[in-house]
This record gives C-alpha cells, sequence and structure tokens, in this order.
C-alpha cells in the first residue's frame, strides 16, 4: 500500500515522543476511552445550546450543560473532505495535500477518485491503536473511496457506514458511479442504502462495538452522514419540529447521541471515556433548505457570518462540546481558540503514546478541557483559513485578518478579484461588520507576517499565482480507481 503514494514533496519535521508537562495519568487512573461524533453541515447555530430556537436538542444540550461548551471551535476547512482529513491526521488539509479533489475544479472527492488520504499519514486510530486502543469507525468516511484509502486501512479495526457524500448518487450521465453503497469493512453489503435509516443503523452499529469492546479502552469515530442534503429522517422522527426535514433529521442526531450517552451510562464507563461532538464545516445554504417565500434558510451559523464553502466564520467555526464526568467541569463554556486538528495530540497524550513521526498543526488541549477555573490558554491561539488550496485569511486571539488577493475564490460565489486587507475583531464584532483595518496597522503587520510564514511552511494557490510550500506531503494516488460495485472494464471510463 505505500507504493500507492508519491511520497514526501518536501522535507518534514519531525516530532519524536510526546514532551508534555502533563501526564494523562494525573487525569484518570487508566486509558479513558474515546468518542468523537462529527455531524455533516451542521451550522454554529444550529443546536439549542448555541441559541437555536427552532430545533430541538436535549440530549446535545444536556452534553452541554454536564460538560464544556467551545464558543471558538473550529474545523480546519469549510467543506467535507479536507476537513475530515484534518480531523483524523491533525494536519491543515493543504499539508497533507488533501485540500481538494482529484482536479482544481473540485472541492471535495468524488466517488471513483484517483486521490485519498495517504496510508502513510498516521490518523487518530492507528496512533490509539498503538496503544492498545480498539478502534471503530461508524458513517460517512468521504476521504477516498478506493481500497488503500478505506478506513480498514487507515488505523480502523471495523467499518460500518458509507465512503462518500449521501448527495454523490448519480444516474445515466457517469455510469460507471455507482449508487449510494452501505460497507461493511472492505465490503459493499448493499446498494442503493436506505437512507432514511441510515441514522438509525449508524447509532445500533456503534452502540454494539462499545458493548462489545468496553473492557478495554476503545476509540470510536462517528461521522454522521445527516444534516447533509438530501436531508432525511426515519418515520418515528418525521413532522416531530418546526423545521421542516432538517430539524426531524437534527432531532434524530440528537437522539443518538443520547443513545451513546444512555450506553456508557448503563456500562458504567461513563467516567472513562471523553465524548467529543463537533461538526466538519458550518451550515449549508443549500436551495432546499431554504424556507419557502423567505430569505432564511433551516440551516443556521447565526450570530456568525457566512456558510459553507466560504472563509466567513459561519464556515469554519463550529459546535464544539466536551464531556467527561469527574474530569471536565459541568456547564462549562470555553472561550479559547481551539480546532478538530488539536485532537489527534490530545488524544495521543492522554492515552501516553507518541505522536506522529511527521510534522502535524494540532496540538494537546487536555488544558483547556480540564480547566476548572476559566484560567487555562489555548496552546494555539492562531487559525488559518485555507479555502480549497487558497490561504484566505488569519485569526490571532481577538482578530482575524483577510488577505489581500489578486482573486478569492468562494465556492458557488465564483472568484472575487483584487480584494483589499480586512481586519475585524470577533470578541467585539462576531458578525465581521465592521473592518477596522485601516485604524490597526501594526495589528494588520502582525497578522500578515503570520501569513507568510505559513506561506512559506505549506504554501497557497493553484496556477500562476500559487506559492510552493517547504512542508508539503503528497496525498495517496491509485492509478486507476475502480468503482465499489464491480464493472466490466473500468479502465475505459478513464481514457482520456
Amino acid at each position: 500500500m505505500k507504493n500507492l503514494s508519491k511520497g514526501i514533496m518536501a522535507t518534514s519535521v519531525v516530532f519524536g515522543a510526546i514532551s508534555t508537562t502533563f501526564a494523562a495519568s494525573s487525569v484518570v487512573g487508566k486509558k479513558p476511552n474515546i468518542i468523537v461524533i462529527y455531524v455533516d453541515d451542521l451550522g454554529y447555530g444550529d443546536l439549542q445550546c448555541y441559541g437555536s430556537k427552532a430545533n430541538s436538542t436535549p440530549n446535545l444540550n444536556r452534553m452541554a450543560k454536564e460538560g464544556m461548551r467551545f464558543t471558538d471551535f473550529y474545523s480546519a476547512c469549510a467543506v467535507c473532505s479536507p476537513s475530515r482529513a484534518a480531523l483524523l491526521t491533525g494536519c491543515y488539509p493543504k499539508r497533507i495535500d488533501m485540500s481538494q479533489g482529484d482536479y482544481h475544479s473540485e472541492t471535495v472527492l468524488f466517488p471513483v477518485a484517483f486521490k485519498g488520504l495517504n496510508p502513510d499519514e498516521d490518523t487518530i486510530a492507528d496512533v490509539l491503536k498503538r496503544a492498545g486502543y480498539k478502534t471503530g469507525c461508524f458513517g460517512k468516511w468521504h476521504v477516498g473511496d478506493q481500497k488503500p484509502f478505506l478506513p480498514n486501512q487507515q488505523g480502523f479495526d471495523y467499518y460500518f457506514g458509507v465512503p462518500y457524500s449521501n448527495d454523490m448518487v448519480f444516474k445515466g450521465d457517469k455510469p460507471y458511479r455507482p449508487v449510494m453503497p452501505l460497507m461493511r469493512n472492505n465490503e459493499v453489503i448493499e446498494a442503493m442504502t436506505d437512507q432514511t435509516l441510515l441514522t438509525k443503523r449508524l447509532t445500533e452499529e456503534a452502540v454494539s462495538f462499545i458493548k462489545q469492546n468496553h473492557s478495554e479502552p476503545f476509540f470510536v469515530y462517528f461521522p454522521h452522514t445527516m444534516v447533509h442534503v438530501p436531508v432525511v429522517a426515519s418515520k418515528p422522527f418525521r413532522k416531530i419540529t418546526q423545521n421542516s426535514m432538517y430539524g426531524d433529521s437534527l432531532a434524530e442526531v440528537d437522539w443518538s447521541v443520547g443513545q451513546v450517552l444512555k450506553t456508557l451510562k448503563e456500562l458504567n464507563i461513563a467516567d472513562n471515556t471523553l465524548v467529543i461532538f463537533s461538526s466538519d464545516n458550518g451550515g449549508s445554504r443549500h436551495h432546499s433548505n431554504k424556507i419557502p417565500g423567505t430569505n432564511d434558510y433551516r440551516a443556521s451559523n447565526k450570530p456568525l457570518k457566512g456558510w459553507k464553502c466560504q472563509p466567513y466564520e459561519g464556515g469554519f467555526r463550529v459546535p464544539g462540546i466536551a464531556w467527561w464526568p469527574k474530569h471536565i467541569k459541568a456547564n462549562s463554556v470555553n472561550d479559547q481558540i481551539a480546532s478538530t486538528m488539536d485532537l489527534l495530540p490530545t488524544f495521543a497524550e492522554l492515552a501516553e503514546t507518541r505522536l506522529p513521526q511527521r510534522k502535524i498543526d494540532g496540538k494537546s488541549i487536555i488544558n483547556l478541557l480540564t480547566d476548572k477555573d476559566n484560567s487555562a490558554k489555548s496552546p494555539t491561539n492562531t487559525m488559518f483559513y485555507y479555502n480549497v488550496n487558497q490561504l484566505q485569511a488569519v485569526r490571532h486571539g481577538d482578530w482575524k485578518l483577510y488577505l489581500p488577493l489578486k482573486e478569492r475564490y468562494i465556492r458557488f460565489v465564483g472568484k472575487h478579484k483584487n480584494t483589499v486587507v480586512e481586519l475585524y475583531n470577533l470578541r467585539k464584532d462576531i458578525a465581521e461588520s465592521k473592518n477596522v483595518a485601516a485604524e490597526n496597522p501594526e495589528i494588520v503587520t502582525q497578522l500578515m507576517k503570520l501569513a507568510d510564514d505559513m506561506i512559506n511552511d505549506i504554501g497557497s494557490g493553484v496556477g500562476k499565482n500559487s506559492r510552493q510550500g517547504k512542508n508539503v506531503r503528497s496525498a495517496g494516488y491509485v492509478k486507476y480507481p475502480q468503482p465499489l460495485l464491480k464493472l466490466n472494464n473500468p479502465q475505459k471510463w478513464f481514457t482520456k
């Protein structure tokens, strides 16, 4: 499987064994179980505990009340494939060549892609497996549908789910792209799978895995297919909210969270299980989410500006809830900057195992999770907003700077030519409504320097306006990708 990689494109900085001043054993007597629940296209303002008046999320409200709610939690990208690659590896997608699809026009991976997450990269599952964890993935994968890139080849002992987005179903125009397959490990077990039953079935599989492996440390990665379009729910959850099928689908996801937490308590392992809940990007301004007769949408990123696919806060800032009874202070709110890239190093420290031997971008946030008096500070304090391959903005502390670019690419909107410098104080202006660049030239200079350093590290842009970074690694590639459902002569579909 290694020979499918293009190899290292530039020398990477080597990270050795964990070096910290904080031992996991000082928090918990044995290695904690770890669960990551990852919702698709969930908006910052979609949960009641984040201000929603349209949706019903009692289990997530309880999870926040019994744990910690982050106000400034980020995904590493505003679209699916790059954000998932970042969570799994602790790296900005640009660093690992996962910031776009097969071709420059694609922002995510599509079925039968040449490209996928390089098996040479260490995922969270790889890291925890070294520490003796049983590892399971349940739901949407979407970092490559060819065998070398699937979960069982990326550190997971068990997989049950769909290999890409639930809207990637093609009829007629692309016959080599199959109907939506449901997989168990490396095999397709159904096609076309009934999407209305996916949340229920994924939950049953995840709960079963927890019950089977609760006597030893386990890691569950639970990336839901919902609330990505087409938004659906099983019959018991239809028409139970006032927010159409979107609200019903989210209510079923909330039910799923409740089932997981209930299982942990029934097995008497809740106190030794860290559960993280988040989203892969902000809510989607998809036409099917629009409320008829209005300019409003079922999804909500309020009070943030922007949507999925955009570099604004609404594209990148997402709900982040951490639950770990007796270890995380109940009903706590954390306003420090953190991201899904911080999960891998955090989990490695808790499992007392080494980090990947390649440079990663995330940092352990155990100090934030176990903060009892709101005194802990973020280990990073900086976020870089890569939209596809292009660095478009940077946040440091309370300040966010949009870079002046000859062309700023935003999917579904197009290219903005010759953009100007924009500076916002997110603590005072969460909606990014007042550009204060002219009044703060020294802040602009400081953030421009951070951006330039990052571009030197991992690059930015595509084509004539691009700059190559020094520490970029290649994704994995296959020469002749094949559909998950067998066809005759699949190579003919790739003849140019």
